[in-house]
């Protein structure tokens, strides 16, 4: 018997079917307009073609749950046409498309646990921690006397991903960045 879920049980990462596709959900957003019922915005990502979509559904609409695994793996290395994760415990590899993998490449750096999903025994989606402890590589100087409140600059990240930074951070200094809102968390 599978699972049946409405729009009001959805959360980020669900994985739900819409017209026999399986697909995840990237957000979501309840709204109760002052005239007329209830609904819901959503982005969903396509499982198979990795399409996302914007859809709106009735408050209440039924949709049926579909079940996903996940592991928590390595990043070794990444080609134009693979990238090779590895299980810890197992040292099994396995090797998923980039572009599977691109939300989370931004933030990996070699042999980081990353998270993969998998589907019915299939892998779907790869994501990087909530929080990454990375090095900035480079970033200008803060000007003193440059110090409104909440004052901040660009820094860039072993990565390549770049971050606004508080002034006081230097080149070289490695940073906790939240991946979700690219913001900037603390010094690590």
């Amino acid at each position: 018997m599978a699972d049946v879920v409405t729009t009001n049980q959805f959360k980020t990462g669900m994985a739900i079917e819409i017209d026999g596709q399986p697909f995840t959900i990237v957000d979501f957003q309840h709204v109760k307009p002052g005239k007329g019922g209830a609904f819901v915005r959503t982005k969903v990502r396509n499982i198979g073609t990795g399409a996302v979509l914007d859809k709106t559904f009735r408050a209440g609409e039924k949709f049926e749950r579909m079940h996903t695994q996940s592991r928590k793996m390595a990043y070794l290395y990444s080609t134009e046409d693979e990238v090779v994760l590895m299980d810890n415990q197992t040292f099994e590899q396995v090797s998923v498309t980039p572009d599977m993998a691109k939300d989370a490449l931004e933030w990996a750096v070699e042999n980081m646990e990353v998270e993969i999903y998998y589907l019915n025994g299939e892998p779907f989606d790869v994501q990087a921690p909530n929080v990454v402890e990375l090095l900035i590589t480079t970033s200008d100087p803060g000007v003193r006397g440059d110090t409104a409140q909440g004052a901040t600059k660009p820094a860039t990240l072993e990565t390549g991903v770049v971050v606004q930074v508080p002034l006081f951070i230097e080149e070289g200094e490695r940073i906790k960045v939240d991946t979700r809102t690219r913001g900037y968390l603390s010094r690590a």
